[in-house]
């Protein structure tokens, strides 16, 4: 499933996106084809919003998102961002070309070349939930071990 996940951050008073990049760049990499990209907001110029994209299967997902907690306990980012974070992680279920000039056909969704599956998307979507709920336990029952030591 290629998948596409948002997170938005607010940097504290203060702090800028140089803090945050030193803080939330990853010491490890995923091991698996990911592209992230950074933004500053427009409108907030204190909200970071990162987005990544990649193709990846049950098993490598769960090593993703264990990855990325082992990552955050490891280097929090606590003395950088406010405590609240957006998270949107979906699967993508269209991918379309508007760059040509002029009128376009209506296509059907299609990701590679490969026409949707809707039923196959809601099986991975509920896969995804289970699996992030999964490991947001895990990082929550790891800070709290943290916390007692």
């Amino acid at each position: 499933m290629k998948v596409l996940t948002i997170l938005t951050r607010r940097l504290k008073e203060g702090k800028t996106y140089d803090d945050f990049r030193k803080a939330w760049y990853h010491t490890v990499g995923f091991g698996l084809p990911t592209r992230l990209y950074s933004a500053i907001n427009a409108f907030d110029t204190r909200e970071i919003i990162v987005v990544a994209m990649g193709e990846v299967d049950a098993d490598q997902a769960v090593k993703m998102l264990r990855t990325d907690v082992r990552e955050r306990l490891e280097h929090p980012l606590d003395g950088v961002i406010e405590p609240e974070i957006g998270r949107t992680f979906g699967i993508i279920v269209a991918e379309d070309d508007f760059s040509p000039q002029g009128s376009l056909e209506f296509k059907l969704a299609s990701v590679g070349g490969r026409e949707t599956d809707f039923a196959e998307v809601a099986q991975g979507l509920a896969l995804a939930k289970r699996l992030i709920a999964q490991a947001a336990a895990e990082r929550d029952e790891a800070k709290k071990s943290i916390k007692k030591d």
